[in-house]
């Protein structure tokens, strides 16, 4: 018996060392994510474009900028709280870089539109990059200043100090996908139709492809 339980000490250690392993990879893997906030008018859209960059983790809809503490969908839409719609991005900087997540960025909005965005009008429709800190803002500056050369035309999207960031309801989170069937002005329709019908409706891919053509990233036909 004693020689059983000898034996097995070796075996057990060495689980003990792999597990440990594992939770300290994990730990790692979690600690080496960052957030970042893009507000590009409607969050649906912005919120479906970046949940397919590989290396973004997850993208939640919401609204920042102001200065309303938990401010409501209908609140922000009627106006006065200061709030745009924006998406906070948690990605993987080892898998995509903050410098790529900008170009992207930058290129699926219209960085021309000060008053909204496509159909959608008015301050919460506003575009802006939210930046937490120096090295931040220098990237975002330099990505401006790329495309801004690229596109031939003066970019107005600013560059602003990151504030507290307020998730949307769960109505509007992944309302891209959802099967749930809601009222629409052409009738009953599940979400992510619905969403389609309203992405192609507000010419939201047409104008980004009349500016970007070929690098738009995620103009659909």
């Amino acid at each position: 018996m004693a020689h059983a339980i000898r034996s097995a000490k070796p075996v057990l250690l060495a689980i003990t060392i792999f597990l440990g392993i594992v939770v300290l990879q994990s730990r790692a893997h979690a600690a080496e994510t960052k957030t970042t906030i893009f507000a590009g008018g409607c969050f649906w859209c912005v919120e479906s474009d970046f949940e397919h960059v590989p290396g973004v983790i997850e993208a939640v809809s919401g609204f920042s900028g102001g200065t309303t503490a938990n401010p409501t969908y209908k609140q922000v839409s009627k106006g006065g709280t200061g709030h745009l719609e924006a998406v906070q991005i948690t990605y993987d900087p080892s898998v995509v870089s903050y410098k790529k997540l900008l170009h992207l960025f930058l290129r699926s909005i219209d960085v021309t539109d000060d008053g909204g965005q496509f159909c959608d009008r008015g301050h919460s429709y506003t575009t802006a990059i939210f930046v937490s800190n120096a090295s931040e803002k220098a990237s975002a500056r330099a990505a401006i200043v790329q495309a801004q050369a690229d596109l031939g035309m003066p970019i107005v999207t600013p560059i602003r100090d990151t504030t507290v960031f307020y998730p949307s309801g769960d109505y509007h989170q992944d309302y891209y996908k959802q099967s749930k069937t809601v009222l629409t002005r052409f009738g009953p329709s599940s979400k992510a139709k619905a969403y389609k019908r309203y992405r192609k409706a507000c010419g939201r891919d047409a104008r980004v492809r009349e500016l970007w053509g070929d690098a738009a990233p995620f103009a659909r036909g």
